[in-house]
């Protein structure tokens, strides 16, 4: 089981950790909601818990707790331009249905 991440996407949870002044990674998760199902959760990783698994690139740490990794193994976490702005996108070959305005997922 694999979580991946671009350099953009490293680069900017190293900020954000930097800026909050402390965390050790990005704790990525999904949670039951919206019209389809599901929806991913972000916050900063303050510690890694014993079900944790930790994938790491370009410096960054992605923490994903272990009941949340059939939903998102394989899915590469992109930080890119849309619209005005920069979001993270999430490349997941799990998804198999998006509601239309793309915050929740079915798998």
């Amino acid at each position: 089981m694999a979580i991946t991440m671009t350099e953009s996407a490293a680069k900017h949870i190293l900020n954000q950790i930097e800026k909050s002044g402390n965390g050790i990674g990005l704790r990525l998760g999904v949670k039951k909601s919206g019209c389809s199902g599901f929806a991913y959760t972000m916050d900063i990783a303050h510690e890694i818990l014993e079900s944790d698994k930790v994938f790491e690139s370009f410096g960054a740490k992605v923490v994903v707790a272990e009941e949340n990794l059939p939903f998102l193994n394989g899915t590469e976490l992109e930080y890119a331009k849309q619209g005005l702005g920069y979001v993270f996108k999430f490349n997941n070959p799990n998804v198999k249905d998006q509601c239309g305005c793309g915050e929740s997922f079915a798998v």
